[in-house]
């Protein structure tokens, strides 16, 4: 059956309630304008103490923020699910904040942010740039997690260093004022992209939330008050009509949306048949920059090893976090994981896989259009493997298993489920080398999307010499926004300092997983891609593990530290998280 590729339709179901006041959208939008130039004159050591007063705000409504968010998705805030839900949104809102504020501090005191590194040459003519663990407190929270980033070809040290931060060296050339067309699934990522275009282009910004999560509104102002309380930041509410206003309007000077391949065309192109036509002919409706980070059938390539019981039981809690987490409702959940079809431990992961899923409640399917998405799989995949019950607007884990590899044009290949669904593919090779280069082609010239992917291999497949340098050789070839490797992709999400978004170079006639990167925090020029990885068995495992006992009391010190870093904090923390 063919399919059209990409992500999943845009659904907001609500959007149509919201009226039409372009008199408010207006005063929204004049009332930063008036202020992008202050912004522009505002210097480094300005912008660092009005990140401090957000840090220290948005820790004060952390509790409400993260109640209300749970309240939405059905989470108990006191469970493990709810600490995970503090990990990705105020969590990862708070370590941004927290990155950019250094940044601004090094701007202020040494002219550009300051790396870590160090910096490594790579395949392609390519720098990376190592820039997790950015201190020792990162060596010990993270323990045994890197983040490089890397940089597009022909960029040098010297080239990097000159064009850091490059909004800082003319101010005024880079003010403007940025629509953010806010995400409806993570409740940090509108107000993340707001931190990206402020302190990382220069620009003031108008946040239009998604309907799905309007409801964070009032905490978002609350943290973020000291930009509003400036001019620097307006939220407003809205639907599509909303949107399509702001998007249109003369005083918008670019935007950043987060959501599918199908927003980014409606706002580029318009709908329906005219923007049909407008895409064919390479005729945008909106002419302005806009920057996107969408959609992605996100790949785990599974290399075939001989693993412990103890490893293969790792790994599925590893898999099944990333699939699990926020219910499925993540551009990043992975959508197919693939496996080499000789591998004789294939049946026992996925035993061990589906145990998890036994072993964990079904969740709300809280995003709109979830179980049309998933009936949609099904009618395809009829034998897809169930997991948990279906009652009360929850939806069972969901596997289809043995997509056919030949079939390039498998739904499971092309379009983004959206919802708790994942899918399997086995390749045929000759050997586990042979099989990593073909899984790379794989990923590459089928599986849609370039925004993320994780490539999971034991210790000693890395090793060995036929192996290894094979792997090597598909981490710098793989055309990804970020690669996770023994490390699920997410966290060079959540890092910070790594460069999250598509790999670069889609046209907006073919724009896939998007255009731009935020995060980002050393505020690089030219990035390329992201690179984290981990070890292949964390002892003890990560708290944000969807198999984690502790996650909500182990989360909570984490923020705690995270807004005021501390050695007395250490012990606490860390014996929080040897409770598992």
């Amino acid at each position: 059956m063919s399919q059209v590729r990409g992500a999943a339709a845009p659904t907001s179901g609500t959007q149509d309630n919201f009226a039409l006041d372009e008199a408010a959208l207006d005063r929204a939008v004049a009332d930063v304008g008036a202020r992008k130039s202050a912004w522009a004159s505002t210097t480094a050591s300005e912008r660092a103490r009005l990140l401090e007063r957000i840090v220290n705000d948005t820790f004060a409504v952390a509790e409400e923020w993260n109640n209300a968010a749970c309240e939405a998705k059905g989470y108990d805030p006191n469970a493990p699910e709810g600490g995970e839900e503090l990990f990705g949104g105020v969590g990862t809102f708070v370590r941004m904040a927290q990155a950019f504020r250094q940044s601004m501090i090094d701007i202020a005191t040494k002219g550009r942010p300051q790396y870590p590194g160090p910096v490594r040459h790579k395949p392609g003519n390519r720098i990376a740039i190592q820039v997790v663990p950015g201190n020792t407190f990162d060596r010990i929270l993270y323990a045994g997690m890197t983040g490089e980033v890397w940089m597009e070809p022909g960029v040098d040290e010297t080239e990097v260093k000159a064009t850091q931060a490059e909004a800082y060296q003319s101010p005024a050339r880079h003010a403007g004022v940025s629509l953010v067309l806010g995400a409806g699934n993570v409740a940090s990522l509108g107000p993340r992209d707001v931190l990206s275009k402020l302190f990382g282009e220069g620009k003031v910004v108008v946040l239009k939330a998604n309907p799905v999560n309007d409801y964070l509104v009032p905490y978002w102002e609350r943290a973020m008050s000291a930009l509003i309380d400036e001019g620097y930041l307006r939220i407003v509410k809205g639907g599509a009509q909303v949107g399509a206003y702001l998007t249109q309007h003369e005083d918008i000077t670019d935007i950043h949306v987060t959501g599918s391949d199908k927003t980014h065309d409606a706002i580029v192109f318009g709908v329906g048949p005219e923007g049909q036509r407008r895409k064919a002919g390479n005729d945008p409706l909106v002419t302005k920059p806009v920057s996107c980070e969408l959609g992605n059938v996100s790949p785990v390539v599974i290399v075939p090893g001989e693993w412990s019981q103890k490893e293969i039981d790792y790994q599925a809690k590893h898999v099944a976090t990333m699939i699990a987490n926020n219910a499925g409702f993540n551009c990043l959940t992975p959508r197919v994981i693939i496996t080499h079809k000789g591998w004789a431990q294939r049946d026992a992961f996925f035993e061990a896989l589906e145990g998890v899923f036994v072993s964990l409640p079904t969740r709300k399917a809280y995003y709109p259009g979830a179980e049309s998405r998933r009936d949609s799989f099904l009618a395809v995949h009829p034998d897809a493997h169930q997991i948990g019950a279906a009652s009360e607007g929850a939806m069972p884990w969901t596997i289809v298993r043995d997509v056919d590899a030949s079939n390039v044009n498998d739904i499971c290949l092309n379009v983004e489920a959206f919802c708790a669904l994942t899918s399997e593919t086995a390749l045929e090779a000759s050997s586990t080398a042979d099989f990593v280069r073909k899984a790379t082609d794989f990923c590459n010239d089928v599986v849609w999307g370039t925004l993320s992917m994780t490539l999971i291999a034991d210790p000693r497949t890395m090793k060995d010499p036929g192996c290894g340098p094979a792997i090597e050789e598909a981490i710098a070839e793989l055309r990804y926004g970020s690669i996770g490797v023994n490390l699920w992709h997410a966290m060079s999400f959540a890092f910070s300092t790594t460069a999250w978004g598509a790999y670069p170079g889609h046209p907006i006639t073919d724009i896939q997983s998007g255009s731009g990167f935020v995060g980002n925090a050393f505020l690089f020029a030219r990035p390329q891609k992201s690179v984290v990885r981990g070890p292949f068995v964390a002892n003890p495992a990560p708290a944000w593990f969807v198999t984690s006992k502790n996650a909500g009391v182990v989360m909570r010190k984490l923020l705690a530290f995270e807004v005021k870093p501390s050695w007395a904090k250490i012990p606490g923390l860390l014996a929080a998280a040897l409770k598992g």
